[in-house]
């Protein structure tokens, strides 16, 4: 494995990304947002809701190309992104085990799956269809069709939300273990500040629309130390660097 700081970073540079709505009118979404996350390290993108952060990951999967800027993904990151939405986005006619072989190059689509199966609790359920599953489940199943790929970089937009936060600390926890074994540059949308403080090797601050950064909140703890006096501690240190943010 490599070191954190190691290879190609994780480079945004985004001048200027502007949405017309349908009566014309200009919102001004992101304007000089600029940052970098180390290969091999996990970072969140915080701020609040409407802000833009979703927009970004939108530039960098390529998925949105009307903006003034530029990006570079780390090496490999071209052939290898993985991707965990909102939604799980599941096929409801394909099974499981379908779904995260999917998204496979054809030339590994027989890969052995079961040491990433087993680490997210989805060994039982392989043969079941979308409809069988929990929400929590289908969201274990998303995790897993990102890792599968083995990603040069991987994005999450908000994984968790709209869990009970009982469901979505186990899969905090799933996550950490299954990026611990398989480290790769991620960046990961949330505007949950317990959540990022639990996740993240640094955390990229955001402003209301249109979102630049405000600052970088590095933690530098490993994650098996923070635990709950940690966490506290952490919380009152980022409230005493950002003191409007929640």
């Amino acid at each position: 494995m490599r070191p954190v700081g190691d290879g190609v970073p994780l480079r945004v540079d985004i001048a200027d990304k502007t949405f017309t709505s349908a009566d014309g009118v200009s919102i001004p979404t992101l304007r000089n947002l600029s940052f970098e996350v180390r290969q091999g390290e996990f970072a969140c993108l915080l701020g609040p809701s409407g802000c833009g952060k979703t927009t970004t990951l939108r530039i960098l999967l390529g998925l949105d190309k009307d903006f003034t800027g530029s990006f570079q993904l780390p090496e490999g990151g071209t052939d290898r992104i993985g991707v965990v939405f909102q939604e799980p986005i599941l096929l409801p006619w394909r099974t499981v085990e379908q779904n995260v072989r999917l998204a496979l190059p054809r030339a590994r689509r027989t890969a052995d799956l079961d040491s990433l199966f087993d680490s997210l609790g989805l060994a039982s359920v392989r043969k079941l269809f979308p409809s069988e599953l929990s929400l929590g489940l289908a969201r274990r199943v998303a995790l897993a069709r990102a890792f599968a790929i083995e990603p040069a970089v991987l994005f999450l937009d908000e994984p968790f939300v709209s869990l009970d936060e009982n469901t979505a600390g186990q899969l905090r926890h799933l996550l950490l273990s299954v990026w611990s074994a398989r480290p790769t540059t991620a960046l990961m949308v949330t505007h949950n500040l317990r959540e990022a403080l639990m996740l993240a090797d640094r955390i990229v601050v955001l402003s209301p629309r249109p979102a630049h950064v405000i600052d970088i909140f590095d933690i530098r703890l490993p994650r098996q130390y923070r635990n709950s006096q940690v966490m506290s501690d952490l919380l009152r240190s980022f409230h005493q660097k950002f003191p409007d943010i929640n």
